[in-house]
């Protein structure tokens, strides 16, 4: 085992160099570029997150262009991607790196770490990918990969066993080239140790892992927690006169912060029936609505969160007059709904609604 850490570094940092992804993100070490893609990457694979970072360069090719838009540009920039806490962080951030650090991004771990929306394998990778720093970024992959070659017992989701991985990723990581370690460790957990279906048997580290040993892969890493969620029932309804709509845009105490909506009722569960819901949105709205009310079976959706199970219904109804609703919504064109950023479920289902018309 100790052969082993002293040369694991050395191992694993050769396999990259002949393995790794070629990727924008590590062709830099503009820590606003390695930052923007670390933010994206966030419960975000590669193939999805790369457009996006690529879109976000174009329109924001520096922090401060990313600062002075506005955060329905930032929002709508992001749309599609989800957890959209991440992005008002991201704009956030950026607003206090421009106005409050003169425009330069800190340089080190114990700064970057204080910045809103980073934690700290956020900030291990920017300090480590940008300045060299010798700090080990430990994420799921690194906690799998780890977890199986030293077949640690240790629940990753423990807090007291997080010293643990934190003095082992210490004890491997290269101090000459700590930013190509974690690149390496994150790539060997992404491609290869991965959660379902490993490729073990082209593993630089097969002979030496002990869950491949002992025929434990699927049990490691070890968590403890299981998360519960709880189910909501959203109706959303699409309103229409002649050619406009009304939308509104969320509050900050909720899901879904800052994006727009249709009108919105809340069930406790799927049981009420359309034409009661049709009364208790007239009595959300404070408004008469004399149209028609439709409901289709593809118009149902269901979303899963960290913590919630969403089942979206979506209901379209043809009013016979304009109405007056309360300062909270806007009056829109139809065809300007792409103009807003909208969560990934309403954006889909305006693209569904749209495309039979």
């Amino acid at each position: 085992m100790t052969d082993l850490i002293s040369q694991f570094s050395d191992t694993l940092i050769d396999w990259y160099k002949d393995n790794a992804r070629d990727l924008p993100w590590r062709n830099t070490t503009n820590a606003y570029h390695i930052w923007l893609s670390e933010i994206i990457l966030q419960q975000t694979r590669v193939q999805q997150g790369l457009p996006y970072y690529e879109k976000f360069i174009q329109l924001f090719p520096t922090i401060d262009s990313l600062a002075n838009a506005s955060e329905d540009k930032v929002l709508k920039t992001w749309e599609g991607l989800g957890y959209y806490s991440r992005a008002r962080n991201l704009h956030y951030t950026a607003k206090y790196i421009t106005y409050e650090c003169n425009g330069i991004f800190p340089s080190s771990y114990e700064e970057i770490i204080q910045l809103k929306g980073i934690g700290p394998y956020t900030a291990a990778a920017i300090a480590s990918f940008a300045f060299k720093e010798i700090k080990p970024a430990i994420d799921g992959n690194v906690y799998r990969v780890l977890s199986r070659i030293f077949d640690i017992e240790a629940a990753i989701d423990d807090n007291r066993s997080k010293k643990y991985f934190e003095q082992l990723s210490m004890n491997l990581i290269s101090k000459r080239n700590p930013d190509t370690y974690n690149q390496a460790m994150m790539e060997l957990g992404a491609t290869i140790c991965k959660p379902k279906g490993p490729h073990c048997l082209e593993c630089i580290f097969q002979t030496n892992c002990l869950a491949f040993a002992k025929d434990i892969i699927a049990l490691r890493p070890v968590k403890k927690k299981k998360i519960i969620k709880r189910n909501r029932y959203f109706n959303f309804f699409l309103l229409k006169h002649e050619s406009f709509t009304w939308i509104e845009k969320r509050d900050y105490s909720d899901i879904w912060k800052g994006l727009y909506q249709f009108p919105l009722l809340e069930q406790e569960n799927s049981k009420t029936s359309t034409n009661k819901q049709f009364h208790q949105l007239k009595e959300l709205l404070k408004t008469d609505l004399k149209g028609e009310i439709y409901t289709q079976n593809q118009w149902f959706y269901k979303q899963d969160l960290t913590h919630q199970k969403l089942h979206i219904k979506f209901h379209v109804i043809n009013l016979k007059e304009a109405v007056k609703l309360p300062k909270t919504f806007i009056r829109v064109s139809s065809q300007n709904l792409k103009d807003y950023a909208f969560s990934k479920t309403l954006k889909s289902f305006i693209d569904d609604y749209f495309s039979y018309l």
